[in-house]
């Protein structure tokens, strides 16, 4: 009779002994789990510009699928189409050969600017890259590249009519078109001067010729392009400068292309083809030196 209860005693505390364990096995389990969980979300709220989300790289996502998807707008001399309708510019011919660079193809996709980091966000695109200005609301929504190009925001109205508005404080009571969500719409708020919020910056400045509107703010390298002596609009000019700014190309926040752009550019600077594109476009002195 002993006998039988030891032996039933040791069956128990076997099984015992064992369901502990499981549980134990269990819990570490869950904990490791939690633990990654744990990394992986300080590595989002923790990623610079040369980072990388932890478990992911943007870089084989590119090269898996073959192809580098660029956000972007009409945007002379950065982006725009030529007389067969390719996508051209400084920005457009250093893009393709970004993609070279990374051994995929170059797809252009014309996004609506004030979505530009929903597009990103989403995978819609891969890269913005369009004489992006940086600001707190870009370095907040993505990993941005070290600066390339100087610029500024400008007030552009009729040449005939520049002499009257030469200051910040002239500007007030002037109706202004500007595109939605840009660094020029983020000028007049600042200001507190109201406007028309446009597609695109071509549109804006088409306002203005038109006389829908007395004026336009757009980017300095635009203005540039654009208007004054032999080009679109020879009867507009451009006044006052509104702020200074930098350029810079975002990715998706944490992305390794980040560092894979840097150091593209610095080669592409250092082998005289940055300088040699901005010199065909007319922005070589808006580079920045690397």
């Amino acid at each position: 009779m002993k006998k039988i209860v030891s032996l039933a005693l040791a069956l128990l505390l076997s099984l015992s002994l064992a369901a502990c364990g499981g549980t134990g096995n269990g819990t570490a389990d869950t904990g490791n789990t939690a633990g990654s969980g744990g990394n992986t979300a300080d590595n989002s709220q923790n990623t610079d510009t040369s980072g990388e989300t932890a478990g992911e790289s943007d870089l084989q996502y590119i090269k898996d699928k073959g192809t580098l998807i660029v956000g972007m707008t009409d945007f002379a001399p950065m982006d725009y189409r030529d007389e067969s309708g390719e996508w051209i510019g400084f920005d457009a011919d250093m893009a393709k050969a970004f993609g070279e660079y990374l051994g995929v193809d170059v797809e252009f996709l014309e996004i609506t600017w004030s979505s530009k980091l929903m597009e990103l966000d989403t995978k819609g695109i891969d890269v913005i890259w369009n004489g992006m200005t940086i600001n707190d609301e870009v370095k907040n929504g993505a990993s941005v590249s070290e600066p390339y190009c100087l610029n500024g925001q400008v007030v552009v109205l009729p040449a005939d009519k520049a002499e009257d508005y030469q200051t910040v404080e002239s500007l007030e009571g002037l109706s202004f078109a500007v595109e939605d969500g840009s660094a020029g719409a983020e000028q007049l708020d600042l200001l507190g001067l109201s406007y028309i919020g446009k597609t695109t910056q071509a549109d804006a400045l088409m306002e203005v010729a038109s006389g829908a509107s007395d004026a336009c703010v757009i980017d300095l390298l635009m203005a540039g392009a654009m208007i004054g002596e032999g080009t679109s609009y020879p009867d507009l000019t451009y006044t006052v400068q509104l702020n200074s700014e930098e350029y810079g190309v975002a990715f998706r926040t944490g992305s390794d292309l980040v560092e894979q752009f840097n150091t593209f550019w610095k080669e592409a600077y250092d082998a005289g083809t940055v300088m040699e594109t901005a010199v065909t476009y007319g922005v070589q002195e808006s580079v920045i030196e690397k």
